[in-house]
């Protein structure tokens, strides 16, 4: 198939690689910003550098939109399209029947919709193993669905059909595994760097727990530590260092002690 992306950040530049590895021509890359535009291009093998959101001569078969929900708005106001392309997004919340009327709204031409979604933290110049990527797909057209799979399939070994509400609850479920996770990674990152510690001492316990996750029915199974057991010395000390240290932290620290000692008392 032949590709275009708008957008060049994170997900843009995943996908546009994953999708040239894989056979497809990426064919244009748009950018607010044409630099970011050209360093994307660069990347791949013979893409051209769209400097407007005029893409009515273009041979894409795809127009993957790859930008923020919040810019998403914009970029359809402003984007003309070749008729009967396929328009998709990437994004975990915005629903197909919410794309499909901004669409309809300004877009002189007739184009087919549907929803490109990769679950995934993307990073540039950080590996991803596409053959394991989760890729949700949906379009009312079972026909352009079936288009979107393909491509999808010759990425991952992971796509599944799923709808505007499962996708919802799935991203809702992503925050809390993996940008909640990594902010409390973060912090402690920072108390052990405050001591001068060495953070590598904790990587085999971070790995453990996620270890245990994986192979639980039921990850709660896992949980250790001084709220699971009921420890209030040890947690009452934990909190008059953080409240020294940083009260913002004793907050997040007596709020999740509450919900896990909430948890097992329930039970």
């Amino acid at each position: 198939m032949k590709i275009s992306f708008v957008g060049s950040g994170n997900v843009a530049w995943h996908l546009s690689q994953a999708m040239e590895e894989a056979g497809h021509w990426i064919c244009e890359v748009y950018s607010r910003n044409p630099q970011n535009a050209r360093k994307l291009a660069a990347e791949l093998y013979d893409t051209n550098v769209q400097l407007d959101l005029n893409f009515a001569d273009s041979s894409a078969d795809v127009i993957v939109l790859a930008v923020s929900d919040d810019a998403l708005d914009q970029i359809i106001e402003q984007i003309v399209f070749p008729e009967n392309v396929i328009v998709v997004h990437t994004s975990g919340t915005r629903t197909l029947a919410e794309f499909q009327r901004l669409i309809e709204i300004y877009s002189d031409v007739f184009v087919h919709t549907g929803i490109f979604y990769p679950l995934q933290s993307f990073t540039k110049g950080f590996p991803i193993d596409y053959k394991e990527l989760p890729l949700c797909i949906e379009s009312k057209n079972e026909r352009i669905e079936n288009k979107l799979i393909t491509l999808a399939q010759s990425i991952s070994d992971n796509v599944t059909r799923m709808d505007s509400d499962e996708r919802f609850v799935l991203h809702v479920a992503a925050v809390f595994a993996n940008n909640f996770t990594n902010y409390l990674i973060g912090v402690s990152h920072d108390l052990i760097s405050r001591e001068q510690l060495n953070f590598d001492l904790l990587k085999p316990l971070i790995q453990t727990t996620i270890d245990k996750a994986f192979i639980s029915d039921d990850p709660v199974a896992g949980q250790t530590g001084p709220a699971r057991r009921g420890d209030w010395a040890t947690i009452n000390r934990h909190m008059e260092y953080l409240q020294e240290t940083n009260p913002e932290w004793t907050d997040i620290y007596r709020l999740l002690t509450d919900k896990i000692r909430n948890l097992y008392i329930s039970k």
